[in-house]
């Protein structure tokens, strides 16, 4: 992570209220590809981690029998609070949580992941913490949708900013999967710089 958690926190605090106003076209193929492949049952408990203003967790409380959001702006979560409470949606809630301490409550069973443009802000090393921190969760699927590279990125014209995200590789994502015992069933390419991953576990 090029500056700290708090530094990330605050810069998403003062974005929050108009973080839905302005998303790139790949940023919203993103979401509608996570949300397709993360296709939760009504039994199935979604945690959705840097889960922003909600675009993913609300997108999924209709279909999924719990949906828990997480996020380290508090601002982006009040939002998220305000659109659920909007929606009448009671079976989505929002918290402090990130991906190496994702806050989940005791007791509680995780069956699907997701995440969408949150996890490139982690450094390469960080990124395989926190896959391994999810897959320690023992869900069956774990759907990313992000920043990642497919190639070398036009330094020129890079779809990130370089001086607070730090983008892996799609090989770097699926080989820190494959290493935490989950199959990537799929790798949906948007652009160069933006696409999805999906895990599912293999059962032993």
């Amino acid at each position: 992570m090029k500056r700290p958690l708090e530094d990330h926190a605050a810069r998403f605090d003062e974005k929050a209220a108009t973080y839905d106003d302005d998303k790139s076209d790949e940023y919203n193929a993103a979401v509608s590809l996570v949300v397709d492949h993360a296709a939760p049952s009504p039994s199935d408990t979604v945690l959705d981690v840097g889960a922003g203003t909600g675009a993913i967790a609300l997108a999924l409380a209709e279909d999924a029998g719990r949906v828990i959001g997480r996020d380290i702006s508090e601002g982006m979560l009040a939002e998220a609070r305000r659109k659920a409470a909007d929606r009448g949606l009671d079976t989505v809630s929002f918290g402090e949580g990130r991906f190496r301490a994702p806050n989940v409550p005791d007791g509680v069973d995780v069956d699907v992941v997701t995440s969408n443009f949150a996890m490139h802000h982690l450094s390469d090393p960080e990124k395989r913490d926190a896959i391994a921190t999810l897959a320690a969760l023992s869900p069956r699927r774990i759907v990313l949708g992000d920043v990642m590279l497919f190639g070398e990125p036009d330094p020129n014209e890079p779809f990130y900013s370089p001086d607070v995200d730090d983008p892996a590789t799609v090989g770097v994502l699926v080989d820190a999967f494959t290493d935490e015992g989950y199959a990537v069933t799929a790798v949906e390419y948007i652009h160069d710089q933006v696409g999805v991953v999906v895990a599912e576990r293999i059962e032993r």
